[in-house]
């Protein structure tokens, strides 16, 4: 008979238990107080969920306060364009770029070369025609499936690499009239070395 009534009392107590946990007690992402935004609400006088912008506030990333930056149609060079800036550029365009890129900008990086999706060319001629503004603000901000490097790569190596990928598309688009005299010496004679 007491191991009836233990039997009895155990249903009993999970029963409890069982009745215990519904959504009053246990909290979870799906079951949270929140607001849906601009939905009503009754909490504030003026029946809104969402608040506005508190007075002399600013959005994060609404100040430019980069001594370097250019806004995205500008086509000005905030640096001056040295040998050591496109060294550093060409430095920094090989670790960041070519994985996708490719050593010659033509879009044809390792990564691109495994299977994943080829990035343009930088030699297309809508590539050669957008401002050096453009150029920062997707290497600062991404674009497309490219991430954007603004925490890997400062202003300063930012600019370099535009500057580099400037010199890459000269590379390959310069009218023969105005190279030196021994580039077009050696452009008429086939490239061959002296």
């Amino acid at each position: 008979m007491s191991s009836r009534y233990s039997s009895l009392a155990l249903l009993l107590l999970a029963a409890c238990g069982i009745a215990g946990c519904d959504n009053t007690l246990r909290q979870d992402m799906a079951n949270q107080p929140r607001e849906n935004p601009l939905a009503p609400s009754t909490f504030f006088d003026d029946g809104r969920s969402e608040r506005p912008i508190i007075e002399n506030t600013v959005a994060r990333g609404s100040i430019v306060d980069d001594s370097l930056y250019e806004p995205k149609d500008s086509n000005t060079f905030p640096l001056p364009l040295t040998k050591e800036l496109l060294e550093r550029g060409k430095e920094r365009y090989e670790i960041f770029c070519t994985p996708c890129h490719g050593l010659q900008g033509d879009g044809q990086g390792m990564v691109a070369m495994r299977g994943m999706k080829h990035p343009p060319s930088y030699h297309q001629e809508r590539l050669r025609a957008e401002p050096n503004g453009y150029y920062f603000d997707v290497v600062t901000n991404g674009f497309g499936a490219m991430y954007g490097y603004a925490s890997q790569i400062p202003p300063r190596d930012r600019w370099a690499i535009i500057a580099y990928v400037r010199a890459l598309q000269l590379s390959r688009n310069a009218p023969v009239g105005e190279l030196p005299a021994e580039l077009r010496e050696k452009l008429m004679a086939g490239g061959a070395a002296k």
